[in-house]
């Protein structure tokens, strides 16, 4: 190698021999590679480097099958459909299009042939790929992921001062069937510390939107006003969705949070999940869209009346340490209605309204009405075999 070579030399011999590499076969290309290692003491790959044309265009790269999708068509009237759907993900999405689709041109405007058809011949993986920007732009308004600036603004819980009803401890409860991939659905599930009245509601998904549904419609059928929420810190509570419901009601709703992987912050509503989700549901799979309007009819009607009329509780009065033991002492074992009944809060036409409903109950006849929806859900949850 000749050390001594000045850089404009160099310059000269590698523009003679890029010329020639560029017009070469390939074992003559061969030989001017092992020419310029010999001369200039390059690496192969290097050389190889220095003996591409400067100022080529090189055409990128592109891998995969090119795009059959124009996202800037399909994402107006997609966003649209996903967003008044609750945002489902994109296999139930793929099955709300062929009814969503003509409701939107006749509420918004009329589609392309073209978009239409795309829409419709679109895979699942495909629509979650083009509302991806919707996602995005979604979370940044408040979505169900949580973030710690908005954690910090919501206050943590972990006991309840309070000696009256509607201070309620909720949580949701996976109807996966054992396979969590944000595809099944979930049961929304709250307690109210002070009666022990239970509170149930079906949910598609676990959007802000799914979450904050169903909350005017639950604090509409508590039988007293609704003073305070606490939950978990899960993405369905966590955003500012919910923050701006409790405190834009009149008069507000405290919200507050228990401390992370603490669920004896939450003792209340964690004992309740057993005794009034899964001993129903049980752990199967929900995925059809078809069963969450019989499920919430269920537990807004003979579910509902089971649990707060008919169902006694032990509720915890207090606990403490004698040696090395931890003594409870329980109060007396009562319905939640009962409790309701005690309370000097509850008006008393409200209570004049639950005594009549109660007297007009059958608890054998309740029980088999919730049998036979629960038949029902389950004939529609898991379609005979054709």
């Amino acid at each position: 190698m000749n050390t001594q070579m000045s850089e404009i030399t160099r310059q000269e011999v590698l523009t003679r021999k890029r010329d020639r590499y560029a017009r070469a076969g390939r074992e003559h290309k061969t030989k001017i590679l092992d020419e310029l290692v010999e001369l200039f003491g390059y690496h192969r790959k290097a050389a190889i480097r220095a003996l591409q044309p400067r100022f080529a265009v090189v055409a990128p790269f592109v891998r995969g099958r090119p795009k059959d999708y124009d996202p800037e068509k399909l994402l107006p009237p997609l966003k649209a459909i996903w967003l008044a759907a609750l945002q489902p993900c994109g296999e139930r999405l793929k099955a709300c299009l062929p009814d969503w689709l003509p409701a939107y041109e006749a509420d918004h405007r009329r589609l392309d042939s073209d978009v239409r058809q795309s829409l419709l011949a679109a895979s699942r993986a495909t629509l979650d790929r083009l509302l991806i920007p919707a996602r995005v732009a979604h979370r940044r308004r408040g979505a169900t992921r949580p973030g710690s600036l908005l954690r910090a603004e919501i206050p943590i819980r972990t006991e309840w001062p309070e000696n009256a009803p509607g201070y309620l401890e909720m949580d949701t409860v996976a109807l996966c069937g054992g396979a969590l991939d944000d595809r099944h659905g979930w049961m929304f599930d709250a307690v109210d510390v002070h009666t022990t009245w239970s509170v149930l509601r079906g949910l598609p998904n676990r959007s802000e939107a799914s979450v904050c549904g169903q909350m005017d419609d639950l604090a509409a059928r508590l039988p007293f006003a609704l003073g305070g929420l606490d939950s978990d810190n899960g993405g369905e509570f966590i955003n500012h969705q919910l923050v701006r419901y409790c405190a834009g009601r009149t008069p507000p709703v405290a919200f507050t949070r228990s401390r992370p992987y603490r669920k004896n912050d939450q003792a209340h509503i964690e004992q309740k999940n057993f005794t009034n989700v899964r001993l129903w549901f049980g752990y199967e799979r929900y995925d059809h869209a078809e069963v969450w309007p019989l499920i919430n009819a269920l537990c807004r009607g003979a579910l509902d009346q089971l649990l707060n009329y008919f169902l006694p509780t032990m509720k915890l009065e207090k606990k403490e340490r004698v040696g090395s033991q931890t003594v409870r002492r329980y109060g007396p074992t009562q319905t939640p209605l009962s409790r309701v009944l005690a309370c000097a809060e509850v008006s008393v036409a409200t209570k004049a309204r639950l005594r009549a409903e109660r007297a007009a109950l059958n608890p054998f006849a309740v029980r088999r009405e919730v049998d036979r929806q629960l038949k029902v859900i389950e004939a529609v949850r898991r379609p005979p075999e054709p």
